[in-house]
């Protein structure tokens, strides 16, 4: 039977999500602690990639057992297995043929951006110490919708066939003494919401105008954009699925 885990943590003590030969991930923790109360070697699934030191606010990840077990004893056990900075919110059976990074509709990413030097955000939020121009950031991003080869604000030397993403909604929001920006889309490159808002980030300084966004996409190359910001500020809040990959039972 195949089950999805819906979980959340903080990527700072991790090189990623996916499973490293040389570095502790999010993926070998868990399977870890789930190999150890199945009492078998149960790989997980991840929705996604996120980069070293990227959160997560909301990740699925699925896995296959015919071991028995009651759903929330097995989160609550997991929970107390697993370190701090990682966490269960839910288990819950799936079609079989349901796949956690296949059949996901859409992911929103989450960047924030400190607008006031913090004692209690830096290692959560991106300071940036000059003055941005929030209304021309907004126009950019919104620009962006009008486009759907993003291969310059992707990672060079992937094994993607595509860099066609759908994007579905950008916003800026002022919170606090902080500036939120977020991103919906289909499907995302590696690295792509970090140099989106690098990119952004650039136009709020008066480095590049708006016209220069339109060139660099148009231009495909990865060096024509904006810088990449760090990866602390960066947070993975939501992924959409089908009602239909859920189990009729």
């Amino acid at each position: 039977m195949r089950y999805f885990i819906e979980l959340s943590y903080n990527g700072q003590a991790y090189h990623g999500w996916q499973n490293q030969p040389n570095a502790i991930s999010v993926q070998e923790v868990i399977e870890k602690a789930l190999s150890t109360l199945l009492g078998e070697e149960t790989p997980i699934m991840g929705a996604g990639r996120t980069d070293a030191g990227v959160h997560a606010k909301q990740m699925f990840a699925h896995f296959d057992t015919d071991v028995d077990f009651e759903n929330e004893k097995l989160c609550y056990r997991l929970n107390a297995l697993l370190p701090k900075n990682v966490a269960i919110q839910n288990i819950f059976q799936v079609k079989a043929d349901a796949h956690a990074r296949f059949h996901a509709a859409s992911r929103t990413y989450l960047y924030r951006i400190a607008l006031e030097k913090s004692a209690f955000n830096f290692e959560s939020a991106y300071f940036i110490k000059q003055t941005l121009d929030i209304q021309k950031m907004q126009a950019a991003a919104e620009s962006l919708l009008n486009y759907k080869d993003f291969q310059c604000f992707s990672k060079t030397n992937t094994d993607v066939k595509t860099y066609n993403c759908n994007i579905m909604s950008v916003h800026f929001e002022q919170v606090d003494d902080e500036l939120h920006f977020t991103i919906q889309a289909d499907r995302f490159l590696r690295n792509m919401v970090r140099a989106i808002v690098g990119t952004l980030i650039n136009i709020g300084l008066g480095k590049i105008t708006l016209s220069n966004l339109h060139t660099i996409i148009q231009s495909k190359s990865r060096q024509e954009a904006g810088y990449s910001v760090p990866a602390h500020g960066l947070y993975l809040i939501h992924i959409s699925y089908p009602e239909t990959i859920k189990n009729d039972n």
